[in-house]
């Protein structure tokens, strides 16, 4: 544990970062007119955020990348602050922040304006990056495939850990993106995965992989500062898309994957409650199992403020979170 206080000062640094260039960002955003467009069946009180600046995750995906490249910078000069380990979870979160905003940018200004690219085509765009990604974990960087909970030996799982590590990226940065729907909650949720997921990493003495996570969690807390209700900012498809795949990417990393929906409990019941709508609408010819999805919603409608929903939220996340990581260091 003697490399926290550093993975602690990285997160003060890319806090503070994201916090100086949050007002800019936002002039700019407001400048060229980058709000959010509403659902029409989204709870009424939701209407009051039209207009609202998005494309936030800008304000988290810049500093990281930026405190990240100026620490592997440091480490050319013969201090080991952050090295090569890092790179591919860089780059995770650089291409799937482009490819959220490009969605946004579709849904704001482009084609389908207030839809955004076509579903088949972002999630082409997904499998696509975590084909190049996995095989850079597997073929590359040589992750540990998986470890169970009490056992530390690591577990080998051949050729089945590809789809499997694809499927997890993919999922996750869909299941953040349903998660991202009201003020504040996929941000604590992510910052709360990514505090799990970097105490894991300074267990298994992963400690560059660890000082990123903390890293992240400083640049999440940023953005937040803007992101608390009623929010000033709004995190898009930039930030939740990014989010959610380089989570996944964390893990794999750690080989501890099999605990992400513990970590990840909140994204995962978000995203089960879309598809339990959609299966239960379609076999009962139009019935419905929860009043709206993703689940944030249902409970909104069933007269939980916005505020509520996302202390309740994010206290479960931080439950779940907890256990996930006294199981991976048992």
């Amino acid at each position: 544990m003697s490399q926290m206080p550093l993975a602690l000062g990285l997160t003060g640094i890319s806090f503070l970062v994201a916090v100086i260039w949050g007002p800019p960002l936002l002039r700019v955003l407001r400048h060229f007119k980058i709000g959010k467009s509403i659902r029409v069946e989204l709870p009424e009180r939701h209407f009051a955020k039209l207009g609202t600046p998005t494309m936030g995750g800008v304000m988290i995906v810049v500093p990281v990348l930026l405190v990240t490249a100026l620490m592997n910078a440091v480490s050319l000069m013969g201090l080991s602050v952050l090295g090569r380990s890092v790179l591919l979870p860089m780059g995770v979160l650089f291409m799937y922040a482009i490819l959220g905003m490009v969605d946004d940018w579709e849904g704001i200004r482009g084609h389908r304006k207030g839809l955004g690219l076509r579903a088949r085509s972002k999630f082409f765009v997904q499998v696509l990056f975590s084909l190049v990604v996995v095989i850079g974990l597997y073929y590359f960087l040589d992750v540990p495939q998986l470890y169970l909970p009490g056992i530390k030996k690591e577990v080998e799982i051949g050729f089945w850990y590809i789809p499997i590590a694809m499927f997890l990226i993919v999922g996750l940065s869909n299941a953040m993106n349903f998660t991202d729907g009201l003020d504040g909650l996929a941000g604590l949720i992510a910052a709360t995965a990514f505090v799990a997921y970097g105490a894991i990493a300074l267990f298994q003495e992963q400690i560059f992989l660890a000082r990123f996570c903390f890293t992240v969690v400083g640049a999440i807390f940023g953005f937040l500062w803007f992101n608390v209700h009623p929010a000033e900012l709004i995190m898009g498809d930039t930030g939740s898309l990014s989010l959610g795949a380089v989570l996944a990417v964390v893990a794999l990393m750690t080989g501890q994957w099999i605990l992400l929906p513990l970590v990840a409990v909140i994204p995962l019941s978000e995203t089960l409650s879309v598809i339990l709508q959609i299966a239960y609408f379609k076999m009962t010819g139009g019935r419905r199992l929860f009043k709206m999805a993703p689940l944030h919603h249902h409970f909104e409608l069933s007269g939980w403020s916005e505020t509520q929903v996302v202390q309740r939220f994010w206290l479960i996340g931080l439950l779940f979170a907890v256990i996930g990581v006294a199981l991976a260091i048992a």
